[in-house]
């Protein structure tokens, strides 16, 4: 698995970083999100998706290999 961001449509919500801890982070001065880790243990896959469906902006792609 890949996860990409794009921070540039990142619209601040922070539900990534709650849901994602280890993959994602948040900007501290912006609020936008932080990928941490583009290519997360498999024990993080479903957490990784479940951040995908949940970003209100669209920002996050994940990829399976």
């Amino acid at each position: 698995m890949t996860v990409s961001v794009d921070r540039d449509v990142c619209c601040a919500m922070g539900r990534c970083a709650e849901a994602g801890p280890g993959i994602f982070g948040q900007d501290a001065d912006t609020g936008t999100v932080v990928l941490l880790d583009p290519t997360p243990a498999p024990a993080l896959h479903a957490a990784a998706r479940l951040c995908a469906e949940l970003c209100p902006c669209g920002a996050i792609t994940v990829t399976e290999d």
